[in-house]
């Protein structure tokens, strides 16, 4: 037998994971998988992460993923271990992160017996993940996960799943070369010439325009980001961004209008209800953006740069569509604007900003704070100074979250000059995303600060992982917003369910620094505002992980808020702000 044939299934997998660039996985053994970890023991290249639960180790590879721009690997266990993770491979689904997903299975001949921890992998992941597979020859291992690789991180990433039986990472087999390009998978990346012409002939004839971008800027790479920056400042036009594209264009440029959507900005929101040409690069216009579909920016004419092409027309008709990746439509888009000597209008961009900057003198995102040292800490003045102290240190700094109120205050609050500081749960809302989030984060910058974000009910349900966090070491930042609620739910009943607050209060919380200390971390609390300076320095300086506790105000809402259904310019602003002054029409608007 030749040498290339002595070689096991799991030998083989470890050899093309590696092949592959692949220098970490998560995961947690099971018998399924056994003899993959017998192999990784016998091996230094690739570095094992144990986590305490499926779902955290798909989270944990899609903050190690979204941080770096590499494809995240976990390994789990057949039966329930496959089941566990797929909340994490549908959250890697909508939010478009490249994951590769080994599953154990039961020996092949057992396949369709109802064995012990077998569960139909393959049918159960199918509308979890951008592809999967059942890999039933040791043969075509290899094969496959150099095809998986290629599948998760071209055209639109995502997450894929390979089911593994156990005799097939047992056999021997030869090992086979990874193929430079897949015989039928071959997305479109370069955008039609004669689209990016009548992208710009409209862009150049707009007098209300806006630049709207989402996390596909992001997945095409720091180029893109610099593109699109280069891009805006040449065209003079305002841009928004996504709850997923945060990071993409500097949060500090005066261009940059903040975030729209359901808690976006007032001139974020009532710019894309206005304009007259609106450029979307890498966004798929998703409900949480548009609002009511039948009311969203009535008028405009839209340009659409995107991967898939699928999200085209989807939502949303559009006028100009480019299938293309969205660094290079924005490389061909600046070229051909450059080279058309179109003037645009500068007296009615002019007027444009001017219009805009009366929305921005609502203040939108003002909230009131108590300077008394007994004063309740507001939340939103809790992520403030996070962001100002975090920001004087100079480390670099990642942020996390899990979903909720202090979510999005996360995502008003704290400002983000470079794509992939921010990972959030943008498409699923998963709570239980930040902590193994950070914890892949972590992994992947070991010197930087790593903060995740935090509500005392999200992050209870992927606590665990602080047993991940003291076993490697990881000095991973929580910091939570402790204000005893399921907060973005107790506001919705609040505002639209006539104040019933039906099971949303936390009654039983844990003591959260004695929680730390069992779990050989760092506890910290602060009460009042006299309290938080020190407790947030003291977090950013301790060596160790860190819960630190702040309770803040139960009643505070968070707005700017489209509810549910409404339209960009139905928003509720909040009790601090008065009814007037739309600026488009005050019909329909809501301001409490």
């Amino acid at each position: 037998m030749s040498a290339e044939l002595t070689q096991s299934g799991a030998e083989i997998l470890l050899r093309a994971l590696k092949d592959q660039g692949v220098e970490v996985i998560f995961g947690y053994p099971g018998g399924a998988v056994l003899p993959i970890y017998d192999a990784l023991f016998n091996q230094n290249a690739i570095r094992h992460i144990l986590v305490r639960h499926e779902q955290a180790a798909v989270h944990a590879a899609e903050g190690y993923a979204r941080s770096t721009g590499k494809v995240g690997v976990v390994l789990v266990t057949s039966g329930p271990g496959a089941t566990n993770a797929v909340t994490g491979l549908v959250d890697a689904l909508m939010d478009s992160i490249p994951v590769v997903c080994l599953t154990g299975q039961v020996p092949t001949h057992l396949i369709g017996n109802d064995a012990f921890q077998e569960a139909d992998t393959t049918g159960i992941t199918r509308p979890a993940t951008k592809h999967n597979y059942l890999v039933k020859r040791s043969e075509d291992l290899a094969r496959v996960v150099h095809e998986a690789f290629y599948v998760a991180r071209s055209g639109r990433p995502g997450p894929v799943v390979i089911d593994l039986p156990k005799d097939i990472v047992i056999n021997k087999a030869p090992y086979v070369e990874p193929v430079g390009r897949h015989a039928t998978y071959r997305p479109r990346t370069e955008p039609d010439r004669g689209a990016i012409a009548q992208a710009v002939a409209l862009l150049k004839s707009a007098k209300r325009p806006v630049i709207y971008t989402g996390g596909g800027v992001i997945n095409a790479g720091p180029q893109a980001s610099d593109l699109l920056t280069r891009f805006a400042r040449l065209a003079g036009f305002p841009l928004t961004s996504t709850l997923m594209g945060l990071g993409a264009y500097p949060a500090s440029d005066p261009q940059f209008l903040g975030m729209l959507g359901m808690h976006g900005t007032y001139e974020a929101n009532l710019a894309m209800h206005g304009c007259d040409v609106m450029l979307a690069v890498g966004a798929r216009f998703d409900d949480r953006v548009t609002g009511r579909l039948n009311a969203f920016s009535q008028g405009s004419r839209k340009i659409h740069i995107d991967i898939d092409s699928s999200s085209i027309n989807k939502n949303v008709p559009v006028e100009v569509p480019i299938i293309a990746d969205a660094g290079k439509a924005l490389a061909a888009l600046l070229e051909a604007w450059e080279a058309d000597r179109t003037p645009t209008d500068t007296q009615a961009l002019t007027a444009w900003w001017r219009q805009i900057d009366g929305w921005r003198e609502k203040q939108c995102l003002k909230f009131t704070q108590d300077r008394n040292p007994s004063g309740i800490i507001k939340p939103q003045y809790a992520i403030q100074r996070l962001y100002e102290i975090a920001r004087s240190r100079g480390k670099e700094t990642f942020i996390t979250t899990e979903v909720g109120q202090h979510q999005m205050w996360a995502a008003q609050h704290f400002k983000f000059e470079k794509p992939n500081r921010w990972m959030t749960s943008g498409g699923l809302g998963t709570m239980g995303y930040g902590l193994p989030a950070a914890m892949g984060v972590q992994i992947a910058h070991p010197d930087a600060l790593v903060v995740d974000i935090a509500g005392e009910a999200s992050i209870l349900m992927n606590i665990q992982e602080m047993g991940t966090l003291a076993q490697y070491r990881l000095p991973v930042k929580v910091f939570i917003l402790n204000n005893q609620y399921m907060g973005m739910v107790r506001q919705w009943q609040e505002l639209l369910h006539g104040g019933r607050y039906s099971e949303t209060y936390s009654s039983a919380l844990p003591d959260f620094v004695k929680l730390a200390d069992s779990f050989h971390a760092t506890g910290m609390r602060a009460q009042t505002v006299g309290e938080l300076d020190d407790v947030i320095n003291a977090m950013l300086d301790c060596p160790t992980a860190v819960i630190a506790d702040i309770a803040v105000d139960q009643n505070e809402n968070c707005f700017p808020m489209i509810p549910s259904g409404a339209a960009h310019n139905e928003m509720l602003l909040g009790p601090e702000h008065e009814a007037s002054g739309a600026g488009i029409t005050d019909e329909g608007l809501v301001l409490v």
